[in-house]
């Protein structure tokens, strides 16, 4: 009967000491002109829920809240927009009061020159950079044959086996990316950066804890192996002197028609961003739209 006791005076200790930890948690977010919602645990916030649920955690806590509600992801004190016309406004009126914010994780990781992590004259010229890149002409000229070329060959060897959807779209994703940026290196640094890239990924949706076999840990150790690899790659075309009609080689010209010059470290993190900005939806959308043709074969053989 004693050691009862002692056990449920025990689990009530904790469960009275989880409760003070988490309604203080909620007591220091309770500003004037915070929206509603809830912060979860110090440090962690809700980021468990966040990742496990996917988007059904901003679904449910939209039905609690409403379409603008406050959370603690991924290490940040977070304000979530589910609004469509606040989100226009935020969008069309950036840096008049509100500038984009992302996750700690994602800025150490990603780069602090990529040009989400930028503002006012820096992101003016890395944005028209990367615009110059994906011009009508460069798109009719440049994107689209390098695209149906590398789709054409990914696709050939699928016949008469069982493959994994997913993993499969995520390398293409990857490898079809990865050509447009540096198209006759392609083949030769995509063994060794894919893994890295993947780990790359993986480190910008976790909590920013520098530990030992945390996902930020192998995520930051990636991206200094990617560093070196796309840093050898530009030397190698500096000394070679070679021009190169692909993303790295439009970057990396030094004559006149290039308005917007940026710096090595520039250069790789735009690098990195468009590898990233392009990997999780493309993949994700690729599959879906695979399985979803495979389960609706009318919707397939109008397509066709």
């Amino acid at each position: 009967m004693g050691v009862l006791m002692v056990i449920v005076g025990v689990f009530v200790m904790v469960l009275c000491m989880c409760t003070a930890v988490l309604r203080w948690n909620e007591m220091r977010y309770r500003k004037k002109g915070l929206p509603p919602g809830t912060m979860g645990w110090p440090v962690f916030g809700e980021t468990t829920e966040f990742l496990k649920q996917g988007p059904n955690f901003m679904k449910n806590q939209r039905a609690r809240y409403g379409s603008f509600f406050k959370s603690h992801i991924l290490g940040c004190p977070t304000v979530v927009s589910m609004d469509p016309e606040l989100n226009r406004y935020i969008l069309m009126n950036e840096a008049k009061g509100l500038v984009p914010g992302y996750p700690q994780s994602m800025l150490d990781i990603l780069g602090k020159c990529n040009i989400a992590a930028v503002h006012g004259s820096t992101h003016k010229q890395m944005r028209g950079a990367l615009l110059a890149l994906i011009s009508p002409t460069m798109i009719r000229q440049q994107l689209l044959p390098k695209i149906d070329e590398f789709m054409r060959a990914f696709l050939s060897n699928w016949d008469n086996q069982v493959i994994n959807i997913q993993d499969r779209t995520k390398e293409m994703a990857f490898l079809s990316s990865l050509k447009q940026i540096a198209s006759a290196e392609s083949s030769s640094v995509a063994e060794q950066f894919m893994p890295e890239f993947f780990k790359l990924v993986l480190g910008t949706l976790s909590l920013p804890i520098d530990l030992p076999g945390t996902n930020y840990r192998r995520g930051f150790q990636a991206r200094q192996n990617v560093l070196k690899i796309l840093g050898q790659l530009i030397e190698k075309r500096r000394d070679s002197e070679e021009s190169h009609k692909d993303m790295l080689g439009y970057l990396m010209r030094n004559d006149d028609n290039n308005r917007h010059k940026l710096s090595d470290d520039e250069i790789i993190d735009q690098i990195i961003t468009i590898l990233y900005s392009g990997y999780e939806t493309v993949s994700t959308t690729s599959m879906m739209a695979v399985k979803y043709l495979h389960d609706h074969p009318t919707v397939l053989e109008e397509l066709r």
